[in-house]
């Protein structure tokens, strides 16, 4: 009976002390609002770089409108404005946009946009199909995607108020320093030639 009780004892006193073990590790990393510069709980699937995100009166994060790189007019009703083209630190290039519908009936964005992989397919509408050029390269950049495969851009976007507009980001691999221009394509859109900053 005695060493049934010390089993249970040594057990039960094993369970508090890695209670008290996980509460303390939580606690030192936890987010809190410290001020700091670590980085390090930022998602890497942001919207867009620090500088070029503000806030509308809700809180939320929205792209820099301010400039315009490019706008393409598609046939479908929909205008796609290109705003930054932005190296950011750790090699990627985020590109951030407006969609708008240019119509006055709601429509749907083209399935084409989601891209054709079946792992970013089961993710859900995206904008996974976009893709960047490198022509002094020859090369053609996709848009990352996580761990999981799913895709570092916008989700969720499938149908569109007439006149209304959503806002976009999507990451690619960054090009070679020397490049400073490249090409987005967009099924179902004409190409867009954009200036990296």
């Amino acid at each position: 009976m005695n060493m049934r009780h010390g089993t249970k004892a040594r057990r039960a006193a094993g369970s508090v002390l890695a209670a008290v073990a996980l509460t303390v590790s939580l606690a030192a990393c936890g987010g809190g609002d410290s001020g700091g510069d670590d980085d390090a709980g930022k998602s890497s699937s942001s919207s867009a770089p620090a500088a070029d995100k503000t806030e509308d009166g809700g809180g939320n994060t929205v792209p820099d409108t301010s400039q315009t790189l490019a706008t393409v007019n598609g046939s479908d009703g929909f205008q796609v404005i290109i705003h930054t083209a932005a190296r950011d630190d750790g090699g990627f290039l985020t590109v951030t946009g407006t969609i708008k519908n240019t119509g006055d009936k709601k429509v749907g964005v083209p399935t084409e946009w989601n891209g054709r992989e079946t792992q970013v397919q089961r993710t859900g509408r995206s904008l996974a199909g976009f893709t960047l050029v490198d022509k002094a390269e020859k090369k053609r950049y996709y848009v990352l995607r996580d761990t999981d495969a799913n895709p570092l851009t916008t989700t969720g976007i499938g149908l569109v108020d007439g006149g209304a507009s959503e806002a976009f980001f999507a990451q690619f691999p960054a090009p070679p320093d020397g490049t400073t221009q490249v090409d987005l394509q967009m099924p179902t859109m004409p190409t867009a030639t954009i200036e990296i900053s």
